[in-house]
């Protein structure tokens, strides 16, 4: 069957392949008798003139673009492009990722002088609101666009704090303030949110909707927050977490209890919200023909990104499901770890802001991790009867585990080991609230009447998942327990994967037996 006829007929997913995409297996979902994986791939891009990239050599490639992105030193990215080139033992290689690392460079250096402002000083106009009030324990933080530049503005005062928590992302407001520079700390701080300076406020007036897309967006957000006002206590909020990242509204316990249980990506969204979108969309669009519905799957995941206000860990998400429903539709290779490395590639070259947001770094290590590791890890534990049911789920939490290893201790200085259980725990019951709270906070946000009785399972949801939270909050054990902790975790996983391959050589060398 021809690639694009197979298409049409729609992809034969699971849950596990549509939120992840695990294995890198994308045979069954590409075409019939197409491998995009290995050497047959490899050969039939030749054939068709393509010049094709090993997945390794496209990390390696995007680790070298983002080392001349960090730099901001040509030299230093061209050696580093030049040793990854010759690594991969290609001239076309060699020159891409010294194009790509010189480049990055450029782009990097052209970003860090773009952060001193044009204009300081008295201002009066409009602003546009670049995101939502971030509310803290004793001010209110705003990003505003004002003529084209970013200013971070602090609201201290209770009545300008109540004022000014009611705007929202997308809005213009009009407003009267002063513009002054930041010091070399906080800039450094801000950075990667292209924040230039602060807009010390003196008064705010009109506000104005915005365009069309922030008033779609707003629509959409003040629903979903009317839904989850149905929600007791902080329920409500961290509903809104799991559903779109809106976390505002938190309480400082329990984002703190998110935090020590390895459980605060749950309200920061990422791919498994996209997946859950495109899953709930994916009878509708299974109805389109072939680029239609690529125009319908990419119009959804930017339409998602922009509700989600351009979070690093979305926008990363968000490109790698464009760039694998175009790979798809094409018929291109669609390993998730090959797919990652471009969008890392092509996010660090747009913005090299980027590679300072450690929210970036999180979410692409987590990704990481569980599309190279996680399957490696469940592969060998399903061959242990005990362990089989639970093989994906352990190799999925284990790979995340090690992807954001690295982040997490070099920022916040520790890595929970209460982690393991609690997301075998909440993660699956935090997907279904994901996919249930979409479409039922719609409905219960435009028809409150209706909101007791569909918020209702959310409500189950929400509850559990803050649950496992609280309770490994208070049985993570203190810094030498951890480390101690992680020691006889990495044992017990090194013990259970070397049983399991002895195991597959024992069984491999008794059907070679009956074979002979």
């Amino acid at each position: 069957m021809r690639i694009r006829e197979r298409y049409h007929l729609g992809p034969s997913m699971s849950l596990y392949s549509a939120l992840v995409a695990l294995d890198g297996d994308t045979r069954s979902e590409v075409g019939a008798g197409i491998d995009t994986r290995g050497t047959r791939y490899a050969i039939d891009a030749a054939e068709r003139g393509h010049l094709h990239v090993a997945t390794r050599h496209m990390v390696v490639i995007a680790s070298s673009t983002v080392v001349g992105v960090w730099t901001r030193d040509v030299v230093v990215a061209a050696a580093v492009g030049l040793v990854v080139g010759v690594l991969c033992r290609r001239r076309a290689l060699i020159a891409l990722a010294v194009v790509l690392a010189v480049f990055g460079a450029l782009r990097s250096e052209r970003s860090w002088l773009g952060l001193a402002p044009d204009r300081l000083g008295p201002f009066e106009g409009w602003v546009r609101l670049v995101d939502d009030p971030q509310p803290y324990p004793s001010s209110t933080r705003v990003i505003v666009e004002v003529d084209g530049e970013r200013f971070e503005l602090w609201s201290r005062g209770r009545a300008q704090q109540l004022r000014i928590g009611e705007w929202r992302g997308g809005e213009w407001v009009r407003v009267s303030g002063r513009r002054v520079a930041l010091d070399a700390e906080r800039s450094g701080r801000v950075a990667w949110q292209h924040v230039v300076g602060e807009l010390r406020l003196d008064w705010a007036s009109d506000v104005w909707a915005g365009g069309a897309v922030a008033r779609a967006s707003n629509r959409v957000r003040e629903a979903i927050e009317r839904a989850g006002d149905a929600l007791p206590g902080a329920d409500g909020p961290l509903f809104r977490g799991l559903v779109v990242g809106d976390d505002r509204e938190q309480p400082r316990a329990m984002i703190e209890r998110f935090r020590a249980s390895g459980l605060s990506h749950l309200t920061a969204v990422s791919g498994q919200n996209v997946s859950f979108v495109l899953a709930a969309s994916g009878p509708l669009l299974r109805r389109l023909r072939p680029w239609a519905r690529w125009a319908a799957t990419v119009g959804l995941i930017a339409w998602f990104v922009a509700l989600t206000r351009f979070e690093p860990s979305i926008v990363r998400a968000g490109v790698m499901a464009g760039l694998s429903a175009t790979a798809f539709v094409l018929g291109r290779e669609r390993a998730p770890v090959r797919i990652l490395a471009v969008a890392v590639i092509g996010l660090v070259l747009i913005d090299p802001l980027l590679v300072w947001s450690i929210g970036f770094w999180l979410s692409v290590g987590a990704t990481l991790g569980v599309s190279s590791a996680g399957p490696w890890i469940a592969r060998r534990i399903e061959s242990l009867d005990p362990t089989r049911l639970f093989a994906l789920p352990i190799g999925v939490t284990l790979g995340a585990q090690l992807g954001v290893v690295v982040p997490s201790v070099l920022v916040f200085g520790r890595l929970p080991l209460v982690s393991i259980p609690a997301n075998l725990l909440a993660v699956p019951v935090a997907g279904a609230v994901m996919l249930y709270g979409m479409p039922a906070g719609l409905i219960a946000g435009w028809c409150p009447p209706l909101a007791p009785v569909l918020m209702f399972p959310a409500r189950l949801g929400t509850r559990w998942v803050d649950t496992v939270a609280s309770v490994g909050a208070r049985i993570e054990p203190g810094p030498s327990g951890q480390i101690v902790g992680w020691i006889l975790v990495a044992v017990a996983v090194g013990v259970l994967l070397y049983v399991a391959s002895r195991r597959d050589a024992l069984g491999r060398c008794a059907d070679s037996a009956a074979d002979s």
